[in-house]
């Protein structure tokens, strides 16, 4: 029986591994290869490719003609399945789009991932003055953008001390520089309903954001943002994050939370 530990162990971390090489090349920009995929997840080539080659079989993952990955059709099958969970951001949608179109700025709904606010759904205004690389499947920073620091400040007590201890422990020497910046966030939240971020998660983009509750108590961040020069401070904080909350107001009571 003890013979057979290492083996069980390797079993265990085996999907473990693979689903970091999917990570990675979610997180990439152009195809990967091998020794590529290798380096940035810290796992040995060999394993690399005994793991692609089974991703590949799956259809987790596409080989290009010069042998590099990519992400496989059947990543997209799991993301809509993953999406479709998400039946509030359907009834959320109308909503988002109508604030979308009075502040002039993209609004983007979020779920927590890790330390970032993963993006499931993106709404622009029919102006075609703010163009956005911001998508589904995007990220923001929880310590730094305005949404993250919403859905932070907007946690039941025990589960925003749990999120601020593994930025804490993130952010290193920076953390007091951090600390003190999420915790203006709190007592702006506390005080207007929102959080506001200019130019910290980016330096040309300025945003406001607010939390929302769903239906099963789940968190959702929504974002309200753009480029700095058309959205300036003032706007931001006396119109858009006004309208802001009431967008927040009306979601949840429809929802019949409010």
């Amino acid at each position: 029986m003890l013979g057979s530990e290492p083996a069980a162990r390797d079993e265990v971390s085996a999907p473990a591994r693979g689903l970091a090489l999917l990570r990675v090349l979610a997180d990439a920009n152009v195809p990967l290869s091998n020794r590529d995929l290798a380096e940035r997840a810290g796992i040995p080539k060999a394993t690399v490719s005994r793991l692609t080659a089974t991703l590949q079989a799956a259809g987790f993952l596409r080989l290009s003609a010069d042998e590099r990955f990519a992400l496989g059709p059947a990543t997209l099958h799991l993301g809509n399945a993953f999406l479709r969970s998400y039946d509030f951001r359907r009834e959320a949608r109308q909503h988002l789009a109508e604030l979308a179109e009075a502040a002039g700025a993209n609004v983007h709904l979020g779920v927590r991932d890790g330390l970032d606010i993963l993006l499931i759904d993106t709404l622009r205004p029919r102006s075609a003055l703010i163009v956005s690389r911001m998508d589904v499947g995007s990220r923001m920073a929880i310590a730094t953008s305005a949404v993250g620091r919403a859905y932070c400040a907007s946690l039941p007590a025990e589960q925003r001390t749990e999120l601020l201890d593994a930025i804490r422990t993130a952010s290193g020497a920076e953390w007091p520089q951090v600390q003190a910046r999420l915790q203006a966030a709190m007592e702006e939240y506390a005080e207007l309903g929102f959080c506001s971020s200019f130019g910290e998660w980016h330096p040309e983009i300025h945003a406001v954001g607010f939390s929302l509750r769903g239906p099963r108590g789940e968190f959702y961040g929504v974002s309200v943002g753009g480029p700095a020069y058309l959205l300036t401070r003032d706007l931001l904080l006396d119109f858009v994050g006004p309208r802001a909350v009431e967008t927040r107001h009306a979601i949840e009571s429809e929802a019949g939370l409010g």
